[in-house]
């Protein structure tokens, strides 16, 4: 598992490492004997964090041992005041000029890749360019200037095969690793962008939340833009979304901001930071609300991300500058 992130993970150079204090330890599979089968300590006065994973079957698997290493990375992130986020990141350009920036919130099954690869399918005569940031995890920071703008952790996807197009998987096989292709969920880790635009920063012009579970109707359009700061945050911070059977989770659950990556564990510094990203974003003129996906919901799985994706392709093209 761990030569596997080599495709999810830039590799450091030797002068990237020598001679410099690491910030975040990860012990995976150890025999020895914890309270918990998973434990993390925070040494404060060297500016470390050290994690561990007793070794057994349950852990025994690559989406395990790279959520670990995010949970840890979020926790920095925090301590840096950035705003991890569970989601994805695609930077678009459109052949008329149009330029958006687009962030997608949510958990697993969320529908973020769905409307995503929808987006690139619908649009793929109009778009000229299209660079991914984040596929999985990423966090918000400021530029030099104070702008709201976004970074990735990693240069690879943890990708679903029914998430992508028939074939796909198959063409980039030379550089992918597949995770149980025979059975339920299977995976593949394959690289997707390059490491510096990862760390880049790359300004964010709007701002979602992947929305599975309601119907769209006249009260609920497929795209919800929001002008309360408190109404937008309630949406995030509930993190709700109906589980599809791509975790061990079923029906309509909630996970705080999406993300129990290290959001839960540092919840009221999440709160804090949250927050004052939230309100520069809305004076800084960023789109903020949510994107209804409908994957969760039966019938909807191809049809819910598709009209999203619609939805979403309309607001880029009337709403974003050249």
């Amino acid at each position: 598992m761990g030569l596997s992130l080599s495709n999810l993970f830039e590799i450091a150079e030797a002068s990237d490492i020598v001679g410099k204090r690491p910030d975040l330890i990860l012990i995976f599979g150890t025999k020895a004997e914890l309270p918990e089968p998973t434990v993390f300590y925070e040494d404060e006065e060297n500016s470390l964090m050290v994690g561990v994973v007793v070794h057994s079957p349950e852990v025994d698997y690559f989406g395990y041992f790279k959520k670990m290493t995010l949970t840890l990375h979020n926790i920095v992130m925090l301590k840096r005041g950035r705003l991890p986020l569970h989601g994805a990141m695609v930077c678009l350009k459109l052949k008329g000029g149009e330029r958006a920036n687009v962030v997608l919130v949510g958990d697993s099954g969320a529908g973020k890749s769905e409307t995503l690869e929808a987006l690139r399918v619908l649009a793929r005569d109009e778009i000229c360019e299209k660079r991914i940031i984040f596929d999985d995890m990423g966090s918000l920071g400021r530029d030099s200037s104070g702008r709201v703008v976004a970074y990735g952790t990693e240069i690879g996807a943890f990708v679903r095969l029914d998430d992508l197009e028939p074939g796909y998987a198959y063409e980039e096989i030379d550089r992918s690793i597949f995770m149980n292709p025979d059975k339920t969920n299977a995976r593949l880790v394959i690289p997707i962008t390059r490491y510096h635009h990862i760390v880049k920063g790359y300004p964010v012009d709007i701002f979602l939340y992947a929305n599975n579970y309601e119907q769209v109707d006249e009260e609920h359009p497929p795209v919800e833009f929001y002008d309360d700061l408190d109404r937008a945050m309630d949406v995030f911070r509930s993190g709700a979304r109906l589980a599809k059977g791509t975790t061990d989770e079923k029906g309509l659950v909630h996970t705080y901001f999406a993300n129990p990556f290290g959001a839960p564990q540092r919840r009221q510094l999440h709160e804090e930071i949250a927050r004052q990203y939230f309100q520069e974003m809305f004076s800084q003129g960023v789109l903020v609300g949510q994107l209804r996906t409908r994957l969760g919901i039966e019938g909807y799985e191809q049809k819910g991300p598709l009209e999203a994706a619609k939805a979403l392709f309309e607001v880029i093209r009337t709403r974003m500058v050249q």
